[in-house]
């Protein structure tokens, strides 16, 4: 393996489950010194452990959260160089006509507000040269019934991310996005879905892609670390979409 994350620090939020967690586990392979955020204070702790990672408790949505996770940046590292804001929620399905206030907050405080301000926070804490990657999704650009909300805050977190790679230039930190396709993580079932549910979406979402096959949290992770490598170094800007052909 090339190790070349070697002495470079990175933050993950949402690093105690799926994308993250394997990033995580990714980025610490490469010899990088990484520290993982999350909202549950046990499972944090725990995918630290796993992945020899460092852990801190932060929920993206809380900007007092934020706050406290620039401070303790500072404190432990006082700069890093990379940035992977992965922490994000599906909320609930629903049409438009039958949305409500609860849920709309609940997904853009994680999804938008929360990565927005994230990064707002810490580009300070960002050395020159530095890499961010932004987690988003094929959903931006998609326009299914029923995921209105989930569908608006990652298309809107696309658009910031771009804006970002043009503000960052001059400093040469580089800000790209990942957008997955249907993926084998927890995130559905945190959606409340009920396991029989869940087996028949998966199944659906399988029919529907042309390598007929979910995608593995693994081989993002991988993108991730090479994103965040010198052999990235001439991309930023850039939506790279990891779907199996589902958009095809």
């Amino acid at each position: 393996m090339s190790h070349t994350l070697k002495n470079k620090v990175a933050v993950i939020t949402g690093g105690n489950s799926g994308i993250g967690l394997a990033a995580a586990k990714e980025l610490v392979a490469r010899e990088a010194t990484v520290l993982i955020t999350g909202r549950r204070k046990e499972a944090v702790e725990k995918a630290a452990a796993e992945t020899g990672s460092i852990p801190f408790v932060a929920d993206q949505a809380n900007l007092e959260d934020i706050e406290k996770l620039k401070e303790e940046i500072r404190e432990r590292f006082d700069k890093i160089d990379i940035l992977f804001i992965n922490a994000g929620i599906t909320g609930h399905l629903g049409l438009i006509a039958d949305a409500s206030v609860e849920n709309f907050d609940a997904v853009m405080n994680i999804n938008f507000r929360g990565a927005y301000f994230t990064l707002s926070k810490l580009i300070p804490l960002l050395n020159d040269g530095a890499s961010v990657v932004i987690l988003s999704s094929i959903v931006a650009s998609t326009y299914h019934a029923n995921s209105s909300v989930y569908q608006a805050s990652k298309a809107a977190l696309n658009s910031i991310a771009k804006t970002a790679a043009a503000e960052l230039a001059s400093r040469n930190i580089r800000v790209n996005i990942i957008s997955p396709g249907p993926h084998t993580t927890e995130v559905m079932k945190k959606a409340g879905l009920d396991a029989a549910t869940l087996e028949q979406i998966n199944e659906q979402l399988v029919n529907k892609i042309p390598l007929k096959k979910m995608g593995d949290p693994a081989d993002i992770a991988k993108l991730v670390a090479y994103l965040s490598s010198p052999e990235a170094g001439f991309l930023t800007g850039s939506e790279i979409v990891v779907d199996g052909g589902m958009t095809l």
